[in-house]
């Protein structure tokens, strides 16, 4: 199989350098600088082993690549912000042989959040979600790292919106090859949405740095109550922090790397590279939007929502909102639907 890695930033960059490391077939997507990047000096991938140069071979766009392969796989690594778009310019791309890739080919959604495996199967016919477990970082043009050892992540994979087959099963097999654990399971929904819950923070780190303090610790509690409370509501499975703890054990240990700062998750990522958006609309949107349908108030994570997005699109500095002060918005946003 070829791999196909549309949004080669972070996650689809040390996706695809393992696989191409291991020595699968894989194609990168990327634009602008990265592209550049990329094309003119290698994947650069910094790992617990060291810095690796990869020469894969990268695109910018399917009308570079050409036709498809019957045997490609398409990985969507994108931000969820960017997903639609993705979808529609991959989804109507000849396959030799006959057909699109919406029509044949697998398309295997590793991203956060749960809504764009559900934009997917509106145009694809065979769509996978992946529970993304893997601490990474887009450093620079070119150059992403992944600090984990001994494996560099854990992907949890199976078919949306349920159910497994031969296809997930050698997805996974090439990645197990690849410094990866892939679990092949009939409700990756379940391990989905307890990343969700986990990544509500994303929007706090973002907004206001670590969470390090007990007062931001006290926050994020709240934010991640309300959560769990519109899981319940709207009669949502997801896995246990005990589950959780159990699958991972310590097969991804963090490790510090040469050349590589310390940072935040995917949204701060996001306002320090001033891309303009961020996927606050998708984690915390995610449970204002299941409290609206289910009839729970989530006003904390509204709060988040609103101010992340204003972040983004103001190219605020990450981390640039005292605590106090996002504590201070959040009480008064509680007071108000409760009023």
């Amino acid at each position: 199989m070829r791999y196909v890695i549309i949004g080669a930033g972070a996650v689809g960059g040390v996706v695809g350098g393992r696989l191409a490391e291991a020595g699968h077939e894989v194609v990168l997507v990327a634009r602008g600088a990265h592209h550049d990047a990329l094309r003119d000096h290698g994947l650069r991938l910094r790992v617990p082993e060291g810095e690796l140069t990869l020469p894969v071979p990268v695109v910018d766009g399917p009308d570079a690549l050409g036709e498809l392969l019957p045997d490609d796989v398409l990985v969507l690594a994108v931000k969820t912000q960017d997903t639609e778009a993705a979808l529609r310019a991959w989804g109507p791309i000849p396959v030799a042989g006959g057909g699109t890739a919406a029509e044949r080919l697998p398309l295997v959604c590793a991203q956060n959040g749960v809504e764009s495996q559900r934009l997917a199967l509106r145009l694809f016919r065979r769509v996978y979600g992946v529970c993304v477990w893997l601490p990474c970082t887009y450093v620079e043009p070119g150059v992403v790292s992944a600090a984990g050892t001994p494996l560099t992540g854990i992907l949890h994979l199976g078919r949306h919106p349920h159910g497994t087959d031969e296809t997930a099963r050698l997805i996974a097999a090439d990645l197990e090859k690849s410094h990866f654990e892939a679990p092949v399971v009939p409700d990756v929904a379940r391990w989905q949405y307890a990343k969700l819950l986990a990544n509500l923070v994303n929007a706090v780190e973002a907004l206001t740095g670590p969470v390090a303090g007990e007062e931001a610790r006290a926050l994020l509690r709240r934010v991640q109550e309300e959560g769990t409370a519109v899981l319940r509501a709207a009669g949502i499975a997801y896995t246990t922090p005990e589950e959780q703890r159990a699958a991972r054990g310590d097969k991804v240990t963090l490790v510090p790397l040469d050349g590589v700062p310390r940072v935040g998750g995917s949204s701060w990522q996001s306002l320090a590279r001033g891309t303009g958006t961020i996927e606050s609309d998708y984690l915390n949107g995610e449970i204002v939007l299941l409290g609206r349908l289910h009839g729970v108030p989530t006003p904390l994570n509204e709060l988040l929502q609103h101010l992340a997005g204003t972040f983004a699109r103001e190219r605020r500095e990450p981390g640039s909102m005292p605590v106090a002060e996002l504590v201070r918005r959040a009480d008064e946003a509680v007071a108000r639907t409760d009023l």
